[in-house]
């Protein structure tokens, strides 16, 4: 998950869910912006960061339900606009999809890269995140079925 956008997300998190639901085993690897769908809302950023570092984490997106869309945002209304289709149609918000992926025992990691260059920490992020380089993610999806890039 290399997207920080609402949508795409969405449309991982839906896959995630219904693989497991077919007992396939899922892992995501999470790069750069797509760090902020794991990104936990509730937990201060830690106090050694650099001033880059603490202005980056001011000016994005703390969690899943912060983020925006990747086509038609309109400052926000285009979010709300989906936001509001899916309340309509009772459809699980991003956030239902995020935890019924943790319930069901997706596996999350993050880019150790992407995690250092960003500025974040390991506790800013949801507790299931186990974060790993590249390389190492590269041995797990070299050995599956299918592999997606969002």
């Amino acid at each position: 998950m290399f997207s920080g956008d609402y949508d795409k997300a969405l449309a991982a998190l839906v896959l995630a869910n219904s693989a497991r639901e077919l007992d396939v085993e899922v892992t995501m690897f999470f790069a750069f912006w797509g760090l902020f769908l794991v990104r936990d809302p509730e937990k201060a950023p830690s106090d050694d960061k650099t001033a880059y570092e603490k202005m980056f984490g001011m000016m994005t997106p703390k969690g899943p339900e912060e983020l925006h869309l990747s086509r038609m945002n309109m400052a926000g209304l285009g979010k709300q606009m989906l936001l509001d289709m899916m309340e309509d149609d009772k459809t699980p918000s991003l956030t239902d999809f995020l935890n019924g992926a943790r319930k069901k025992g997706v596996k999350f990691y993050g880019c150790k890269l992407s995690v250092d260059v960003m500025g974040f920490s390991e506790e800013e992020l949801i507790p299931e995140v186990e974060i790993i380089t590249a390389k190492e993610y590269l041995r797990d999806a070299l050995d599956s079925d299918m592999q997606l890039f969002i």
